[in-house]
């Protein structure tokens, strides 16, 4: 098994990387392979709606959001990790993850589970957390919780390794990832079917 966590901040080993290898050290502890993917500096396009992607099967922009959506095929659950800026994602992460999604399927994100874990100095961390849930929400993952919000507080990684709370709350989830993943195996192995799927349905408020 493996679990790919997503560093959506702007440096490569800062806070929000801190958090991150907290939960990897404890998945790492349950046997379950983990690789920090970071979405680097170079400038994210955000989606344009073009549809593209239903007809090339990626997205249109071939960058970084390609080259994580091929890692997630094979992934079996996933950590999004990013700062916040003005009480959100930031906007590099909020780009990268309007993308991913909107251009993903059932083979990389369908009932894999999933968790969000927000870094900052001190407010924000809630609405940026309830953002980062709608996108797994919206695809059909199972959300991973931890004893806490999942947040840690910090303006630099020594900070945060001061955060002791924030720190455990990084190792709960970890826990809670290793469980609810091998859970999904034994659920397998047994013989439990995916849940039975309808045709969606969609209505506009202007018709």
């Amino acid at each position: 098994m493996k679990v790919l966590l997503v560093n959506g901040s702007p440096h490569e080993k800062g806070c929000t990387y801190t958090a991150l290898s907290e939960v990897a050290s404890v998945l790492k502890k349950e046997g379950i392979e983990t690789e920090i993917f970071w979405i680097g500096m170079k400038p994210i396009t955000g989606c344009i709606a073009c549809g593209g992607c239903r007809k090339v099967g990626r997205c249109v922009f071939d960058d970084c959001v390609n080259e994580f959506r091929r890692k997630a095929i094979d992934a079996d659950g996933f950590v999004f990790g990013s700062p916040v800026h003005y009480a959100a994602l930031s906007g590099s992460m909020t780009a990268f993850m309007d993308r991913l999604f909107y251009s993903g399927g059932k083979k990389e994100f369908y009932m894999k589970p999933a968790a969000g874990v927000i870094s900052a100095r001190r407010g924000g961390t809630t609405a940026a957390f309830d953002q980062m849930m709608k996108y797994f929400t919206i695809s059909e993952m199972p959300v991973v919780s931890s004893r806490y919000w999942n947040m840690v507080h910090g303006t630099s990684p020594e900070q945060v390794k001061e955060d002791a709370e924030g720190l455990y709350t990084m190792r709960v989830l970890g826990r809670n990832m290793a469980y609810l993943l091998r859970c999904i195996e034994a659920a397998k192995a047994a013989g439990v079917p995916l849940p039975e799927q309808e045709p969606p349905v969609m209505t506009n408020f202007i018709r």
